[in-house]
């Protein structure tokens, strides 16, 4: 993987694990387990744990397809 040529501020990190928490407790509420919200949301379970764990981003369409499988807006999941 090509190395960055700014490394990313101190803040984002902090967003990314706040992110991942936001999708594992909408995921939860919803009564669903990883591997089922990525059946609904057409992806590997393997993505959604890596993004409830904050070991990679998500792709702006990875994120509609996991609001729409939780039935919820994109902003909720970015929401501060």
């Amino acid at each position: 993987m090509p190395v960055r040529r700014n490394p990313r501020p101190d803040w984002v990190q902090p967003r990314r694990v706040a992110l991942g928490h936001r999708i594992a407790d909408l995921r939860r509420q919803a009564a669903l387990s990883q591997e089922e919200l990525a059946h609904l949301a057409g992806m590997e379970r393997r993505s959604i744990q890596r993004y409830e764990n904050a070991v990679r981003d998500p792709q702006f369409s990875d994120l509609l397809l996991i609001a729409h499988a939780l039935r919820v807006h994109v902003t909720d999941l970015l929401r501060d």
